[in-house]
């Protein structure tokens, strides 16, 4: 009898769990931002500031998560490189143009643009942020990285564990770099005219990159090492951020532990990653088909929620002063909506076109 099974790997349920606390965790985000974050990037300072440090920080791992969810399936590339960018791209850039396209509409029904406004925000897209919706920046930075897995591809492919966290070991020092720039604003080579200083090729969401393959390729930290990484990662966020709210004027200056490419960041990143690897879950269980389906479509929710997070947060607002209820709130409310919109839109013919 001819063998109809599929060569398809199998899923990889701690990854598709990984992806859905990527998902919530960009929603939490974003559902904060509404409580901390004033006119013109202005600081909103109080209680709830510094409970959204408690609760917030966490947060931020979130894109961290995704580009080591992508390192860690992606590399070594295991097809050829057209058809890699094929794949890739079609999945990616056809979804973020028709979503670019429905928020210039959605904001000429929300917020009154003009039919001018609209089109020019949709002539926007190749420069950057489409319809300048702050969260489509992810999809800019991911096209980056696909671009650079070619490139890098050969030689995860062939290095061994020592030269690997040689890389990283560089890397890990550029995520310093945010609170070294507090003394001196300019090290290692840094000037008006070299924008690229020392270990600026060592810098970024690569370094993420790179991660996810090491630990598919050489494993995770032991699960003491795990948490420790974690909870060490979680008190630096959370209690820089909390230090700085007196004494910071705007979101950036506050944000500073809140950098995606920060040491303390790379930490929890590192540490909730290698606890999800020790998992033992049962993916075929009901609770793990619903995961994985989550999972699937995560990149349709990650484009569609700041509309429903907009009705939430206009919604539940009202009926509480506490950001440790809120915001929790507002998130979950709008992941579970969400990822019913995304479900039902998916009945729809060729839904795979724009939802991913």
């Amino acid at each position: 009898m001819k063998n109809t099974a599929s060569n398809k790997p199998a899923r990889d349920f701690r990854i598709d769990l990984l992806r859905v606390l990527a998902c919530y965790l960009v929603i939490q985000q974003h559902a904060s931002e509404f409580f901390y974050i004033g006119p013109q990037n202005s600081v909103v300072t109080g209680d709830n500031t510094s409970r959204i440090g408690i609760i917030t920080s966490i947060a931020r791992i979130s894109v961290p998560l995704f580009v080591m969810i992508s390192g860690y399936l992606l590399l070594p590339m295991r097809t050829g490189i057209s058809g890699f960018f094929k794949k890739r791209f079609s999945r990616i850039l056809i979804p973020f143009i028709v979503w670019c396209i429905l928020y210039a509409l959605y904001f000429m029904v929300t917020r009154g643009d003009s039919w001018g406004q609209a089109f020019t925000n949709i002539l926007h897209i190749p420069v950057n942020f489409g319809v300048e919706v702050g969260h489509l920046w992810y999809v800019y930075m991911l096209v980056g990285l696909y671009l650079l897995i070619p490139v890098l591809s050969p030689w995860v492919a062939d290095c061994s564990r020592r030269v690997m966290q040689g890389y990283l070991l560089l890397w890990g020092l550029t995520t310093l770099l945010p609170y070294i720039h507090l003394v001196f604003p300019q090290v290692w080579g840094e000037c008006f005219w070299n924008p690229t200083p020392a270990f600026y090729y060592f810098s970024g969401f690569a370094g993420y990159l790179i991660l996810g393959c090491y630990i598919r390729k050489f494993g995770a930290l032991s699960i003491p090492q795990a948490a420790a990484m974690t909870l060490v990662g979680y008190a630096l966020t959370a209690g820089i951020f909390i230090l700085r709210i007196g004494t910071s004027e705007t979101i950036p200056q506050l944000e500073l532990s809140w950098g995606f490419a920060t040491a303390n960041i790379a930490m929890m990143s590192y540490g909730i990653f290698s606890l999800f690897m020790h998992l033992h879950a049962d993916g075929q269980s009901r609770i793990g088909r619903r995961i994985r389906d989550i999972s699937v479509r995560s990149y349709g929710m990650y484009l569609a929620h700041i509309m429903v997070l907009n009705l939430f947060y206009q919604l539940l607002n009202p009926l509480f002063d506490n950001t440790l209820i809120a915001v929790p709130l507002i998130a979950v409310c709008s992941f579970l909506t969400v990822y019913a919109a995304v479900r039902l839109l998916s009945l729809l013919p060729k839904s795979k076109y724009w939802l991913g």
